[in-house]
């Protein structure tokens, strides 16, 4: 029980966090596909950081590391969004932007996962 409501709870705040970041890239530079790209990025790196503490050298709660890791990131990160705007960028015709941004995503989470792990694992 205590677990679902961790996972409740951190996806409404991981929402709510993606939403703003969103917002906010897009105010900057008017466009929420980027603001996509940058959670998902940023969200891949959080994830990796996070296993990568607490597989070894960070004890922490269960229920807070599933609250954390599937409430919170599961909320923040956004494939089900990537896919959608990619898909709405196919049928305008901006293919050359649909793939760079399914490109970029895969390559760059993968290199932010890879990152926040090697970070996880080597703090003190």
């Amino acid at each position: 029980m205590y677990t679902t409501i961790a996972v409740a709870t951190g996806g409404a705040l991981g929402s709510v966090a993606r939403y703003g970041v969103t917002r906010w890239l897009a105010s900057l530079i008017g466009q929420n596909l980027w603001g996509t790209f940058l959670v998902n990025v940023t969200g891949a790196f959080a994830l990796g950081l996070l296993v990568g503490l607490t597989e070894e050298r960070v004890s922490l709660d269960p229920v807070l590391r599933t609250g954390i890791a599937v409430g919170v990131l599961g909320g923040y990160t956004t494939f089900s969004t990537l896919m959608y705007e990619s898909m709405r960028e196919i049928e305008g015709r901006a293919l050359w932007q649909s793939g760079l941004n399914l490109g970029g995503s895969v390559a760059i989470g993968l290199a932010a996962v890879a990152l926040g792990l090697a970070a996880g694992r080597s703090a003190a």
